[in-house]
C-alpha cells in the first residue's frame, strides 16, 4: 500500500467516530488530545472545526495540531466555470477520492508541480493507465531537494514509465472549455491538452488559529524541543510545529505523517511534567512504480558540500549520502532495505566519515563510526 493510500485509509477511519463525538471535551485533569494521523480541518467532517478540538483541562490547555498544512494553488489562474471533478487540488480526503475517480474517467492529466506529491500522483496515474504530463519549472523534478547527482534518477524513472516531463516549463493558466478543464497553458504560450488537472505545488503551515491566539508563529507554530509554544500551557505537534531540534540545533518543520505520529507522545510527557524532548532524525519515504526509498536526516539546499553514492545509480539500488565537513547530514536508501536505522545512526553520530569507506558497499554501515 502506498503512503497516500495509507493516509486516506487512516483519515477515513478517523472521520466516522468524530461525527458522533462531542465537539468540546471538558476534563478533570491534565490530558493531551492526540491523533496518530494528520489532523486539520481538511480531514474533518464539515460540521467540526479545529476550534472544536480544544482540550480544556485543569492544569494545562493543550492544542495539538497534527499535519496542519494546506496547499497554496494559484486560484486566480483557474477559470471560474471549471467543473471541480476535473480540476483537482490535493488538500483533503475528498480530493484524494476525486483524483482516484478521475483516473477511471480521464485518459490524460496534467500534474502541476514536480515535487514529491506531483510525482506520486503521476506514478499513480500511469499505473492506472492514464497519460500524465508534468510541467517542471526547473531543470529537473526534485532538483532542489536531491541535487543534480540524484534528481536524474527520478526523472529517468518517470520517463521510462511514460510520463511526459516538460522541463523549464511554467504553467500560466488552466484552460477551461464548456465548463470543464481542457488543459493548461504554459508561460511560452504552449497549450497542453488534458481531461483533468491536479495541482500539488507546495504547502504553507495552517497556523491561523495559533496566530490569532497570540502564539509565536514563524514557519509554523514555534515550539521548543519539548514542543511547548510561546504560551507555556499550549503545545503543538505535527507538520505545523516549527520545532527546535536538539540534534540539529535549529528550528525545523517536517511535512510527513511520521512527525505527526511521534511528536504527540513527546508533548504528552511534557504536559505531565516529565522531561521530554523530540529528537528523532527527520524521516520520510515514498514508493513510485518499482522504486521504494527512505530518506533520513536534514540536508537543505546549499547546506551540503558533497554527495557520496554507495551502490549503482543506473540499477536504482543505492544509498546516497549528503555531507558537509565530512559529516553526514542525510542519507537515502533506494531499493536497499533494512539499512535506514544504520543511516540514522550515522546522521546522529555527527562523526567525520572517510568518503571512500562510505562509498564501499562491502563495508557494513555500522562499522563506519567509532561508537
Amino acid at each position: 500500500m502506498s503512503p497516500a493510500s495509507i493516509t486516506i485509509s487512516l483519515a477515513e477511519t478517523l472521520r466516522s467516530p468524530l461525527r458522533a463525538a462531542p465537539h468540546w471535551l471538558w476534563l478533570a485533569g491534565p490530558l493531551l488530545l492526540t491523533f496518530a494521523i494528520p489532523v486539520t480541518e481538511a480531514f474533518l467532517p464539515p460540521d467540526i472545526h479545529l476550534a472544536h478540538l480544544l482540550v480544556v483541562a485543569v492544569a494545562v490547555t493543550a492544542v495539538v495540531f497534527g499535519c496542519c498544512w494546506s496547499p497554496v494553488p494559484p486560484r486566480a489562474a483557474w477559470p471560474s466555470r471549471v467543473r471541480t471533478s476535473t480540476a483537482c487540488f490535493l488538500r483533503r480526503v475528498g480530493d484524494c477520492e476525486r483524483i482516484q475517480r478521475t483516473f477511471h474517467s480521464a485518459s490524460r492529466i496534467v500534474l502541476v508541480g514536480g515535487g514529491w506529491i506531483g510525482l506520486d500522483v503521476a506514478a499513480a496515474a500511469r499505473e492506472a493507465g492514464v497519460e500524465a504530463t508534468v510541467p517542471v519549472a526547473g531543470e529537473l523534478p526534485l532538483l532542489r531537494v536531491l541535487g543534480p547527482q540524484i534528481a536524474p534518477v527520478f526523472a529517468d524513472l518517470h520517463r521510462e514509465h511514460g510520463v511526459d516531463l516538460r522541463l523549464g516549463a511554467r504553467v500560466s493558466e488552466i484552460v477551461g472549455e464548456g465548463g470543464k478543464v481542457a488543459g493548461v497553458r504554459l508561460a511560452d504560450g504552449t497549450r497542453i491538452d488534458a481531461d483533468a488537472v491536479v495541482a500539488g505545488i507546495g504547502a504553507t503551515p495552517n497556523a491561523q488559529l495559533a496566530s490569532e491566539s497570540g502564539l509565536q508563529v514563524n514557519n509554523g507554530v514555534v515550539v521548543d524541543a519539548s514542543l511547548q509554544t510561546s504560551d507555556p500551557d499550549i503545545y503543538a505537534a505535527g507538520d505545523v510545529a516549527d520545532a527546535l531540534h536538539p540534534m540539529l540545533g535549529k528550528h525545523i518543520r517536517v511535512e510527513h505523517w511520521a512527525n505527526a505520529l511521534h511528536q504527540p507522545g513527546t508533548a504528552a510527557r511534557s504536559i505531565l511534567g516529565k522531561p521530554a524532548f523530540y529528537d528523532r532524525v527527520p524521516y520520510f519515504f515514498t514508493d513510485q512504480y518499482d522504486l521504494g526509498m527512505e530518506y533520513a536526516g536534514y540536508a537543505k539546499p546549499g547546506s551540503y558540500e558533497d554527495v557520496v553514492v554507495r551502490g549503482d545509480l543506473a540499477s536504482r539500488e543505492f544509498i546516497a549520502f549528503w555531507l558537509a565537513g565530512g559529516r553526514i547530514l542525510a542519507g537515502m536508501n533506494v531499493n536497499i532495505w533494512d539499512v535506514n536505522d544504520a543511516i540514522q545512526h550515522l546522521v546522529r553520530s555527527a562523526e567525520q566519515i572517510d568518503r571512500d569507506r562510505l562509498a564501499d558497499p562491502d563495508l557494513p554501515l555500522d562499522l563506519l563510526t567509532a561508537g
